[in-house]
């Protein structure tokens, strides 16, 4: 049965083509949500980019036709209208003055007036959402693809095999999928345990090119710029980010469990050691993504630096720098002047180009997906992104667990051979911050 959709405020913001995602069933924006959406029409930031793009969307529909009463979104598609209320809210449950109440009076009459049509609000809202509820209305968070974070692709699979694929694995360093068994994603890695005798497996990963379970890239002696895994999830984890056919790394974890250090250990690796990138590319957002740094002072560097000194303090701790050398002023501002490092804020990254470089985001839980898309979309040819992020730590109110950039990217990359991905379970930055981490 088709059903009228009604679209909050924030769905629009969070996307700005959301209208356009519920198939056969009928849109309609609330004149209010119009009047939200022009005070945020001229913020630089990515809710400014996204407002103007609902204006000239709904500008284009207001000349195919008259939006009060509906106008065609698409082929195969509802109609889209913008309406306002003929009602109030009752008054137990608002005074009608509130901008929120308005929005919600024009789901409640138009449920009323249309009984035989069900009316589904959607909101990004909690609170307005139990409203929406209280007043008998049927109320949906907008979650295109949300995924429980408890049932995220770890990037691991454990795989039952009889006794003679182990043993061909360690004898040859490979061995094909056997017949009869579905092959894991690309690039997932992989344990291999023997039926008969659980306790005798083989850790590795599947290349989908070769069909074939294969081993992992081995670690040097000295490690990867002084680092060496400290588990199996980091020993996978630096794997796929030494990995050149892997052109997109995502990797999940809650605190302490080494991603960001890994990240900028690969990165220095591949950048100074290997010379296969220019140069090492880290960026974090500065909550929320697109705000003016302005108000720092100093240049764009000197206004980035509070934001990115967790990045730094990974780098100094991969220098390895003795007490003397940073009296002496040595530090991460060296690979900066040598122009292997450098620090871009994801403010300024629309429109650009990035070639040959070993990038790095951090803090990705706080994208929403269309910023990710913005982000992955500016990697130019011979560039690798490493997006590493913890979906538990969460600032930015326009996402949550479920459907925030990184575990969106995770969601729809799983089986494309260009991309890999890795959940970190375990914390290794110190005894303490383990159990802060799950006690807490």
């Amino acid at each position: 049965m088709k059903k009228n959709f009604v679209l909050d405020t924030n769905v629009l913001l969070h996307d700005p083509r959301s209208m356009f995602g519920f198939d056969d069933n009928d849109v309609v924006v609330p004149i209010h949500v119009i009047e939200e959406i022009d005070n945020f029409k001229r913020d630089l930031s990515s809710l400014g980019r996204n407002a103007r793009q609902v204006s000239r969307s709904l500008d284009e529909f207001r000349r195919a036709g008259k939006l009060r009463e509906g106008v065609s979104i698409g082929p195969g598609k509802g109609k889209l209208r913008v309406l306002f209320a003929d009602r109030k809210l009752p008054p137990e449950v608002g005074d009608g003055h509130a901008m929120d109440d308005k929005i919600l009076a024009v789901a409640f009459d138009l449920a009323t007036k249309e009984k035989g049509t069900p009316c589904v609000f959607v909101s990004k809202d909690t609170n307005l959402r139990i409203r929406a509820d209280a007043l008998g209305l049927h109320a949906e968070d907008y979650d295109v693809e949300g995924v429980e974070i408890d049932e995220l692709w770890s990037g691991v699979a454990e795989i039952d095999v009889d006794p003679e694929v182990v043993n061909e694995f360690y004898s040859s360093g490979s061995v094909a999928c056997p017949s009869g068994l579905a092959p894991p994603p690309p690039n997932a890695f992989v344990v291999l345990r023997d039926k008969l005798a659980p306790q005798h497996s083989a850790v590795g990963k599947y290349s989908a090119a070769r069909g074939a379970f294969v081993q992992l890239i081995k670690t040097p002696k000295e490690g990867t710029w002084g680092i060496r895994p400290r588990n199996k999830e980091q020993s996978f984890a630096l794997d796929a980010l030494l990995n050149d056919e892997i052109r997109l790394v995502t990797i999940v974890g809650k605190a302490g469990t080494g991603k960001t250090l890994l990240a900028i250990a690969a990165g220095l690796q591949k950048t100074m050691e290997e010379t296969v990138y220019q140069k090492l590319l880290v960026s974090r957002p500065i909550f929320p993504l697109g705000r003016d740094i302005g108000y720092l002072p100093g240049s764009v560097e000197e206004k980035l630096n509070p934001w990115m000194q967790p990045i730094f303090d990974n780098v100094e701790y991969l220098m390895n720098l003795s007490r003397s050398e940073k009296k002496a002023g040595r530090g991460w501002h060296e690979l900066m002047d040598l122009g292997i490092l450098e620090i871009e804020p994801l403010t300024y990254i629309r429109g650009r180009s990035i070639p040959n470089q070993f990038m790095i985001v951090d803090e990705a839980q706080n994208l929403t997906p269309h910023e990710v898309k913005t982000i992955l979309t500016r990697v130019g040819d011979g560039t690798k992104i490493v997006l590493t992020g913890d979906p538990y730590q969460i600032d930015n109110p326009y996402v949550d667990q479920t459907n925030n950039g990184l575990v969106h990217v995770v969601n729809r990359f799983k089986d494309e051979r260009l991309a890999g991905h890795i959940t970190l379970s375990k914390g290794e930055r110190s005894p303490l911050a383990e159990l802060a981490a799950n006690l807490l």
